[in-house]
């Protein structure tokens, strides 16, 4: 009899769940913080050095400047701006959405120290005898604009003019903004059509107030920034740009648009999928990746996280990774069903048995997704957020969640008798008086024998190893300036784009490079690097002239060599690290020569990326390392899969006696894993092949970075990492005789144990 009230509660949730996501997802979505590349805005990278002989730069001068920095981004008017500390003498600044980008750079890294001098160059005040928020900018007797300034005492500003009015002829009252002693004069200053010095009026009486007019050639926009530079206060300390990225705000709108559509392609496509192949269940993953999705996007308002473009890659490539969980269950529960067991037994055995092999291979994600947010910089942090959030709700709704909702159709009896909305066959079903094992089924598969061609396996893989490192050492990487040095413009044009058109814009401003590539559908894309770093003047006047000649702003990356030295360092810490993890937590979970074998066929699957990006000539860039660091971490989980079925069935056989069982045990747990593994990574697959083809331009390489090593990472679990589990296990054979699988205990009588 069907217990109607547990298919209610299934439908209660469901009402109760789409009534949430209808009345909050606008909200949630609309309250999410955007990354700058899919806004615009820009990131930079300041040194920080002395602003004086003997300062010493400590905490509390870093921190102090980081609250001059934001006070300075609030005059601009920039809402929740990103200021970090980085280390001891860096600080990062990231500003999303703002309108002048040039205005804002040159607004925070001037120092804006004011001073009073006279005409010998000495000084008599600094910005330190201004009233707080003292500055306003104002119109002189004649309607040009001018800046206000309110002193904090009256009675030094008498004694100021009066010693400049004694010094006629020069009497002069030199103000200046960001003096530097030995090198600024204001007799050498006159001398020139624009000078330095933003006003030098002639002293002609003794002024006893507290109110002083700077009076200049002034336009309104430079009188505005003053005063605001100003109120924002003097930098402690000299700023310079190490690293700077400016994007655009029709390259962000373009971006983020592409990859959401490419992201909602993929979905859709793994929905399909999952219904289609599982049936049932599938509808069930359907929801509870639904509810993934919505649960992400809520935590990362919640959190406050700023989501960047490689953020949405990592949300999408989430759902093909959260849908691993269900493969696993419901390939589970079918074997179950299959050995003729009821749907309730088939259901709770399939649930206990995948569990094990789901945590383990999640945590091999999450390790590789901690790494990469403690290495990785910018975007590629964000990126690092992303995936370990989607891993770690993945892991709630696609296991508990999911069967929960399942449990709640098998224990009201609805499916008792119904193994077909399983999809499994009436014809693939066991009498359960038969006694079959789940390890005894048959499969797809059963004609290859994978042990035996291990060999030529190992001959294949050798030959497209060397291939690549041939490859690699002829036509080594096209390293980004990430790791290097220079900059890199990104052109989008309103029309079709010529290495010529371009190479001559570049030539009008004076930069000339032969270093140009043409992309996009339409040819609307330009990208060229220049060997050195420039700067902001530099970068300033090229985003003002190509986008006047263009349509829009250009997206500029600046590298300088110090910092490009220590991303590559990172990246290379990042990958050992994460790879070192991972041995350790597969020999901890399972055994030393499974730890041995998963890590060289992971090396192997990681190494691929290298040679395809070398013969294809795209840029490694810092993308590109957060790609091979999700490989990393994804696919290894083929291999623990297969590990997982592996060690099941040595531990039922309880002793091996001869290589032919080893060679069963290998042929077997690949055999009943393949079909998992073949739908697991064509979910993923899915959703990277979506953000190829209708995703941003800026991430293809990486989406080509993650489908290379999905389907080398497929191969190498199956064709390398089992094939030498089995030549480790033939030598532990040769060497011990019998193999004993399962903790037994020790008898009374002293019986060796081998």
């Amino acid at each position: 009899m069907v217990k109607r009230g547990r298919i209610v509660a299934f439908f209660l949730f469901l009402i109760i769940a789409i009534g949430i996501f209808g009345a909050t997802t606008k909200n949630i979505v609309g309250n999410i913080k955007l990354g700058l590349d899919l806004q615009g805005g820009f990131e930079v990278l300041y040194e920080v050095s002395p602003a004086e002989k003997g300062q010493k730069i400590t905490d509390k001068v870093l921190a102090s400047t980081a609250d001059a920095l934001d006070r300075r981004v609030n005059e601009l008017g920039v809402s929740e701006p990103n200021i970090q500390i980085e280390g001891t003498d860096r600080i990062r600044v990231q500003l999303a959405g703002v309108q002048d980008q040039n205005e804002a750079r040159e607004m925070l890294s001037t120092e804006a120290n004011l001073s009073f001098r006279d005409a010998n160059d000495r000084l008599l005040m600094d910005g330190s005898d201004l009233k707080e928020d003292g500055a306003k900018q104002t119109f002189d007797e004649n309607g040009k604009p001018s800046i206000s300034l309110e002193l904090k005492s009256a009675n030094k500003f008498k004694e100021v003019t009066e010693e400049v009015l004694n010094m006629a002829p020069n009497n002069v009252l030199v103000i200046w903004l960001d003096f530097e002693e030995g090198k600024d004069s204001y007799n050498e200053e006159i001398t020139k059509e624009n000078p330095k010095f933003l006003s030098a009026p002639t002293v002609s009486q003794i002024f006893n107030q507290d109110n002083v007019s700077i009076v200049g050639n002034f336009t309104l926009e430079e009188a505005t920034n003053l005063s605001s530079l100003l109120n924002a206060g003097a930098l402690p300390v000299k700023l310079d740009e190490k690293y700077s990225m400016s994007v655009g705000a029709k390259f962000g709108e373009q971006a983020m648009e592409k990859t959401v559509i490419a992201g909602i392609i993929g979905v859709i496509a793994i929905f399909l999928f999952m219904m289609f192949y599982y049936r049932f269940p599938g509808i069930i993953a359907t929801i509870t990746l639904t509810v993934y999705c919505y649960i992400t996007l809520l935590i990362f308002d919640w959190m406050n996280v700023v989501l960047t473009l490689p953020g949405i890659a990592a949300l999408i490539l989430g759902v093909g990774m959260a849908v691993d969980a269900n493969i696993i269950t419901y390939e589970r529960i079918r074997e179950e069903l299959r050995v003729g067991k009821s749907v309730k037994a088939a259901f709770k055995a399939g649930n206990e048995s995948s569990l094990s092999t789901v945590t383990d291979a999640n945590l091999t994600t999450l390790l590789a997704g901690v790494v990469l947010f403690y290495f990785g910089q910018s975007s590629v942090k964000g990126f690092a957020t992303s995936l370990i959030i989607s891993i770690l709700v993945s892991f709630i709704t696609n296991v508990y969640l999911s069967r929960w909702l399942l449990s709640l159709w098998v224990n009201s009896d609805a499916l008792a008798n119904k193994p077909s909305w399983f999809g499994v066959k009436p014809s693939q079903i066991h009498d359960i008086a038969e006694g079959v094992d789940t390890l005894d089924l048959t499969t797809k598969f059963d004609r290859f024998d994978f042990v035996k061609s291990r060999k030529r396996f190992f001959r294949i893989s050798i030959i497209l190893f060397v291939v690549g490192v041939i490859a690699l050492g002829i036509l080594r990487l096209n390293l980004a300036i990430d790791f290097s040095q220079g900059t890199r413009v990104e052109i989008l044009s309103d029309s079709p784009l010529t290495t010529e058109t371009v190479a001559s814009e570049f030539e009008k401003i004076g930069y000339e490079t032969d270093d140009i590539v043409i992309s996009g559908e339409d040819k609307e894309i330009g990208v060229a690097r220049f060997k050195d770093a420039l700067s902001k003047d530099e970068i300033a006047e090229l985003k003002a002239s190509f986008k006047d000649t263009f349509g829009s702003e250009p997206n500029v990356s600046s590298v300088t060599p110090t910092v490009g030295k220590e991303i590559a360092k990172n990246a290379v810490y990042a990958m050992v690290i994460a790879t070192i993890g991972l041995v350790i937590f597969v020999t901890f979970r399972f055994e030393f020569h499974m730890g041995v074998a998963a890590i060289i066929a992971l090396l192997y699957a990681t190494f691929f990326i290298f040679p395809v990006f070398s013969i294809s000539r795209m840029e490694v860039d810092l993308n590109f390392i957060a790609a091979v660091l999700t490989i990393i971490g994804y696919a290894i989980n083929d291999t623990i899969v297969t590990f997982d079925r592996m060690r099941e069935n040595m531990q039922k056989r309880r002793k091996i006696k001869s290589f032919e069982d080893i060679s069963d045990i290998a042929n077997k747990s690949l055999r009943q894993t393949l079909g998992r593994s073949v739908n697991t990574v064509l979910m993923v697959t899915l959703t990277v092949i979506a953000l190829m083809i209708f995703g941003s331009e800026s991430i293809r390489p990486f989406s080509i970075a993650l489908l290379v090593g999905l389907l080398v990472g497929t191969y190498s679990s199956i064709f390398i990492a089992a094939q030498l589990w089995v030549e480790f296990k033939k030598r532990e054979l040769k060497k011990k005789g019998v193999i004993i699988t399962y903790k037994e205990k020790r008898k009374k009588t002293d019986e060796p144990q081998v």
